[in-house]
């Protein structure tokens, strides 16, 4: 989960051809708002070192905003979806015995790759997926990296 020259991302997800998927950018801040969100997104595009994807996640202990067709949407202003992330983390922060007002940076980092790993590494169709999770389903990102891997990165 560190960083080479090529992801600046926190994380990365290919998908079972080794293309780049989905990018997410992990915060610790609670409240944010979609527009804080749409404004760290571009200040981030802006700089242009980024590899871009189809699918962009930014994590907060709260929310997750997700933009779809984002490598077509670099100027995209607005979320095509914002999730309420505590049903999602919940499970993840109750067994890490931290609550998301206590985590640090690389914990939540963690709890976000294990969270992902569950979805990459399902051997069957989402069975499980409560109303909090439909989205991944909906959004095509579900089918996007399911059976594909993290992008492969090595310490500076």
């Amino acid at each position: 989960m560190s960083s080479n020259e090529d992801s600046n991302w926190d994380l990365s997800v290919d998908d079972r051809s080794g293309q780049r998927m989905l990018v997410v950018e992990v915060k610790t801040k609670r409240n944010a708002s979609p527009e804080w969100a749409a404004q760290l997104r571009r200040n981030i595009l802006a700089h242009g070192t980024f590899p871009i994807a189809p699918y962009f996640l930014m994590v907060f202990p709260d929310r997750f905003y997700l933009w779809t067709d984002a490598d077509d949407h670099l100027d995209q202003s607005e979320p095509n979806y914002i999730i309420d992330a505590r049903p999602i983390l919940q499970p993840y922060f109750e067994q890490a015995g931290v609550g998301e007002d206590q985590i640090s940076g690389q914990s939540f980092e963690l709890i976000v790759a294990s969270w992902l790993g569950r979805i990459i590494h399902a051997s069957e169709p989402f069975a499980d997926t409560d109303a909090s999770q439909q989205w991944l389903i909906e959004s095509g990102l579900y089918n996007a990296i399911t059976g594909g891997n993290f992008e492969h990165t090595t310490a500076a």
